[in-house]
């Protein structure tokens, strides 16, 4: 559940701040005419969105156990590469996300109240769809849906409240800082998803393996403890993983937070190379040296 909240949080909050920037240039712009559209395009993106999460939970369920089990391991790996990418995108473009969202909203303001209902759309509808879909991976590997349901509708329910404070000036928030630790978080969520998905995939016949089990803790941690299950919840951990889980796992978490870490601490950790200094004209004192005196 506490993954479910964090994922909600951290995508309504960036879902927040896109309406509240968009919100704001139309009003700066003098442009309030186009506000419905733009609320309209929020409105269809939430929508689509539950759409999507109701057609993954209740799609499958009348297809056979290898059909359901191939169709959840593939959408998890699914979920895991968007989660991926949508991680490794806000850590580069973060920065930049305002002047962006704005450079479109202003090329969209002269074709009108489409454009903008279009540009709100997928600005908010790819959230949402991310976020449906990292839901319902969740929910697949709790076997439950009420506890990664009322997570997410927490952390949705914060954003939504954190927006609308940094919209009205009421709270500064250091969304850097924030999206930096809560993006590595879920490079750690994402790392058991793929292993989930792996697992999924073994028991659908499609990848081989399933009996090889690198590590029995069950006994140490039981699934059904309130310790296993808070871990399963967070980080879709497994107390009895085969060896092709803990591969995938491992190497997952190496490489995409390896990549991530340098990304978002790289630069800065480095420190800048000062700049060569041209070489002085002919009678000219160093720069920051005294003048000589006469």
């Amino acid at each position: 559940m506490v993954a479910n909240v964090l994922i909600g949080l951290r995508e309504g909050l960036e879902a927040s701040l896109v309406v509240g920037i968009l919100l704001a240039y139309l009003v700066r712009t003098g442009r309030r005419d186009l506000v419905p559209a733009l609320w309209s395009g929020v409105a269809t993106a939430v929508a689509v969105s539950l759409v999507a999460g109701a057609a993954l939970t209740f799609g499958p369920k009348g297809l056979t156990f290898e059909a359901q089990e191939i169709i959840g391991g593939s959408l998890s790996l699914v979920a895991a590469g968007l989660l991926t990418w949508m991680t490794l995108w806000m850590a580069r473009t973060a920065r930049h996300m305002k002047s962006d969202l704005e450079g479109r909203l202003g090329a969209a303001l002269g074709a009108g109240p489409r454009a903008v209902y279009v540009v709100a759309l997928l600005a908010v509808g790819r959230e949402g769809l991310e976020t449906a879909l990292f839901l319902w991976a969740g929910a697949q590997a709790s076997s439950s849906l009420t506890g990664p349901l009322v997570g997410a509708l927490l952390g949705i329910a914060v954003a939504v409240v954190l927006g609308w404070a940094v919209y009205r000036g009421a709270v500064r928030l250091d969304l850097r800082r924030f999206f930096s630790w809560t993006g590595m978080l879920l490079v750690v969520v994402a790392a058991g998803v793929v292993a989930y998905g792996v697992h999924d995939l073994q028991e659908a016949g499609v990848l081989p393996g399933l009996g090889a089990v690198a590590y029995d803790i069950s006994a140490l941690i039981p699934p059904s403890s309130w310790v296993g299950t808070v871990l399963a919840g967070m980080f879709t951990f497994s107390p009895a993983p085969t060896w092709a889980q803990v591969v995938a796992w491992t190497c997952y978490l190496a490489v995409v937070g390896t990549v991530y870490v340098r990304q978002v601490w790289g630069g800065s950790a480095r420190p800048r190379s000062p700049a060569p200094a041209a070489a002085p004209a002919a009678g000219a004192a160093p720069a920051g040296a005294a003048p000589a005196s006469s």
